[in-house]
């Protein structure tokens, strides 16, 4: 959540780089006339309450003085009704400007590029070069039924369309594929944790995807549950509303769950394949750092998560996401996307993020600097998407008889 302080404060410069990501004119006009409301009644409170703090202390003086408190007592009783009348308006402006300020996504960081949407994104650099095929390589589905490693039919008669069934080699991979992503996150100082897959509302009113983003979630009937979009949302909410006692080094942690959305916003995109699945395997990376160590911990998940694909001999590419296609608790990310020579084109395998503190003020995670608490900075990537992972394995590994190799660095996992 943003900083209502900050927001006030520099209302005009923060609007601005709002709008940049997209929030609405007339929000951000509806949260300026809440400010100008709150200071004004705010003003008049405090007036009340300095007026409460003076007529206290004539009461001192005309019982020293003998005087009659009568006509004073009522005067305090009065001003006391009107100090709590005050204070519920107060309040019911506070709580107005919370529920604005749960919808509005976090402030971009200043080296964020300005755009519309992916394709204002930046890239950064490419790691190695795509492999040339000396026939026509195929997409996975393709490849995938032929070999019977993929049944897209029966993961709709089990469920609906945007589910599969993964048979043959190809489980064995994914699983393979699992392993060796922890083992390599593990040996990178990142530790394992095995988390629910389903979550409460506040904990996923803490890392931003209630309220705003509900439609996209599974929901379980009449239960305060929902089944996971990310392990980035327990992973996170681990310390919520606790003060961490100690951050001298970063809270470091990965974790594999599979991952549920209703994909509600994607439309008619990645109809075919395992591109856009309602359920996914994903092993993603979460690191919870003091504001001044969130840059360098940032830079080594994206390393992380880079060097895990070149070790799997996947040519990929590093994007700085723009302003107008940045994720909501984002104030910088970084998008890894694996070539797909199927496709012919770079497709986005994981996604790192630093939010700042954006997640820990909704959340509440502290940690003891001295005598204060401050508010954390949480970060989170994936490390990988393992469905994905298994796609661009399966198009760039392809052989011109339609089998498939397999990286070495998986071998022993076989």
């Amino acid at each position: 959540m943003l900083d209502l302080k900050l927001l006030e404060k520099n209302f005009d410069e923060i609007a601005e780089k709002l709008k940049n990501r997209g929030v609405e004119e007339k929000l951000l006009a509806e949260l300026k006339e809440l400010f100008t409301k709150y200071k004004s009644e705010k003003k008049v409170l405090e007036e009340l309450q300095a007026k409460q703090n003076k007529l206290s202390k004539l009461f001192g003086i005309y019982k020293k003085e003998g005087k009659d408190i009568n006509e004073l007592k009522k005067e305090v009783d009065s001003n006391k009704a009107k100090i709590s009348a005050h204070q519920e308006i107060v309040r019911d402006i506070e709580e107005d400007l919370k529920k604005i300020a749960l919808q509005i996504p976090n402030i971009p960081d200043p080296d964020v590029p300005i755009g519309e949407d992916e394709e204002d994104n930046v890239e950064i650099k490419k790691v190695l070069e795509p492999k040339e095929f000396d026939f026509e390589p195929k997409e996975h589905f393709k490849l995938g039924e032929d070999l019977g490693w993929i049944d897209f039919k029966r993961g709709v008669k089990l469920a609906k369309s945007r589910f599969s069934v993964l048979k043959k080699e190809a489980a064995v991979l994914e699983r393979a594929l699992i392993n060796y992503m922890l083992d390599f996150n593990k040996n990178r100082g990142f530790e394992e944790v095995y988390v629910p897959f389903m979550v409460n509302s506040s904990t996923l009113l803490g890392t931003g995807q209630l309220p705003k983003f509900e439609e996209d979630l599974f929901k379980v009937c009449d239960e305060d549950l929902y089944l996971i979009p990310t392990a980035e949302v327990p992973l996170t909410n681990l310390y919520r509303d606790e003060i961490i006692a100690d951050l001298t080094e970063p809270i470091k942690l990965t974790a594999y769950t599979p991952c549920f959305r209703k994909e509600a916003g994607s439309g008619g995109k990645d109809v075919r394949g395992m591109i856009r699945q309602h359920q996914f395997d994903k092993v993603e990376l979460v690191a919870i750092t003091k504001p001044e160590d969130s840059d360098k911990v940032f830079e080594e998940m994206v390393n992380t998560a880079s060097d895990l694909l070149t070790s799997l001999r996947l040519p990929h590419r590093l994007v700085m996401l723009c302003t107008g296609d940045l994720g909501f608790s984002a104030a910088k990310t970084i998008d890894l996307e694996v070539w797909l020579p199927g496709q012919g084109k770079y497709r986005e395998i994981s996604s790192v993020s630093n939010t700042r503190d954006f997640q820990a003020r909704r959340a509440m995670i502290r940690f003891k600097d001295g005598k204060k608490n401050r508010l954390v900075h949480t970060l989170n990537g994936s490390s990988l998407a393992v469905g994905r992972t298994l796609i661009a394995i399966m198009e760039n590994y392809q052989q011109k008889d339609g089998s498939i190799k397999i990286p070495e660095v998986l071998k022993s996992y076989f």
